[in-house]
């Protein structure tokens, strides 16, 4: 497996949440490859990290998620400067999106962005998703979505981006692919995974029949229902956990 982007970070000292933030952000990028989410070398998972103010962690742009390590992550404070001396530089299509949020949303420790066929399929239709299966009645009411501008590389689109997102979490970029942001990467890991389930779903619900909607009364029950079928260890975390010892059984290169 190769392990192009070095280890850099290693050679400089560091806190003990900083490292554990870019093994946590590595492990993520070789699950989404593991599970085909990954967009050769595009799209992007941020991470702020611990006990610094606006210090984030991006892949390396130009490597493979499989290429991904721990130490060859790159270190960009909210404009996208580089802090840790890395070579490797950074999409700017990618992280003008990213700061946006990083900036203006407080809670936005973990953004994901994502191209998968089944979410900028949804994304690509007057409907975006519907509530039509298990997986997108939780969303029902929770996603936001923002029309297609092109590649996202003009800071003025960030207001409108902004004033869409408004109290949600999740977003729908039409045309484009999806958005989660969450307060830890294990949250937002399981909000991207439950999110992909949903379009998956969806994409092939229209391919076998007419779909048919849950109605609200239900969704409402479902939603309230949720949170009483999670673990206590925090939102996403035994799910993350599960697959961070998957990837490991396959290559625990990551984590240098």
């Amino acid at each position: 497996m190769a392990t192009a982007a070095g280890n850099h970070a290693q050679n400089r000292p560091m806190s003990a949440t900083e490292w554990t933030a870019r093994q946590q952000l590595a492990a993520c990028y070789r699950i989404f490859d593991h599970l085909g989410w990954s967009e050769l070398i595009y799209n992007h998972i941020t991470l702020r990290v611990p006990e610094e103010e606006n210090a984030f962690l991006i892949n390396p742009f130009g490597l493979l998620y499989s290429e991904v390590t721990a130490s060859g992550l790159v270190k960009i404070d909210i404009d996208g400067h580089v802090l840790d001396g890395s070579a490797y530089p950074v999409n700017r299509a990618g992280f003008t999106q990213h700061s946006v949020f990083h900036r203006h949303v407080p809670d936005a420790h973990c953004i994901i962005h994502t191209h998968t066929t089944a979410g900028m399929a949804v994304s690509a239709t007057r409907e975006g998703l519907r509530p039509t299966n298990f997986y997108a009645a939780a969303f029902a009411g929770r996603i936001a979505y923002h029309d297609f501008e092109g590649v996202t590389i003009r800071p003025d689109e960030g207001e409108r981006l902004i004033a869409h997102l408004g109290e949600r979490r999740i977003m729908m970029l039409r045309n484009h692919g999806t958005l989660v942001m969450a307060k830890s990467l294990p949250e937002a890991f399981l909000t991207q995974w439950l999110l992909q389930r949903a379009c998956e779903i969806q994409v092939a619900t229209g391919s076998a029949g007419t779909p048919v909607e849950i109605p609200a009364e239900v969704i409402a029950v479902h939603q309230r229902d949720l949170s009483g079928v999670q673990l206590p260890a925090g939102p996403g975390v035994p799910d993350f956990e599960a697959m961070v010892r998957k990837i490991d059984r396959i290559d625990p290169s990551w984590r240098n």
